[in-house]
């Protein structure tokens, strides 16, 4: 049985996770790696949220598993999945239930400080809501340091380039010489 790669990334609002994946993705395709990126935040961006099910988990874990059913039907084996709450303990059996299969998790927490946050959400949060991001980043970051689940690799951004960060996450994942 073939298993799975799953590379999970996580972080507050404005850590780089979008951005770390995408690049980390360039990495992985420059070397001719197969892989599958998904944007957690567009699996269960709904509203409102759908009965009986309030923080959309459900929801996510349903589209996340047809998703991925598509890519794995095509051969794919490496996942690279962001999302802020990916890292929590609570989130595995989420993950294990959609992948339906065998998988091997490694799991890297982007982190920046408030300073950096702040300045990268004022970089792309243009409308009302910019405020309330901040706070919930904030409030993300002490929850995320505090329920990571165990083994969870830490990766601070501050201060450093996109491709050193990616670079660093591919090395985590064990994937420097990913074919």
């Amino acid at each position: 049985m073939t298993i799975t790669e799953v590379l999970l990334i996580g972080g507050r609002s404005g850590a780089g996770k979008s951005t770390v994946g995408y690049e980390v993705s360039a990495l992985l395709r420059a070397a001719g790696a197969g892989h599958a990126l998904i944007e957690g935040d567009t699996l269960d961006h709904l509203h409102p949220a759908p009965p009986g099910d309030p923080h959309r988990a459900l929801l996510t874990e349903r589209n996340l598993a047809a998703v991925w059913g598509n890519y794995a039907a095509l051969g794919c084996r490496r996942l690279i999945y962001t999302n802020t709450a990916s890292v929590l303990a609570s989130a595995s059996g989420l993950f294990a239930r959609a992948l339906g299969e065998e998988a091997r998790f490694v799991r890297v927490l982007l982190t920046a400080s408030d300073a950096t946050a702040r300045a990268r959400l004022a970089g792309r949060e243009r409308g009302s809501e910019f405020e309330q991001q901040v706070r919930r980043s904030a409030s993300m970051a002490r929850r995320l340091a505090e329920q990571a689940a165990a083994g969870t690799v830490r990766v601070a951004t501050d201060g450093r380039g996109v491709a050193e960060i990616a670079g660093e996450v591919v090395a985590a994942a064990g994937w420097a010489a990913a074919r």
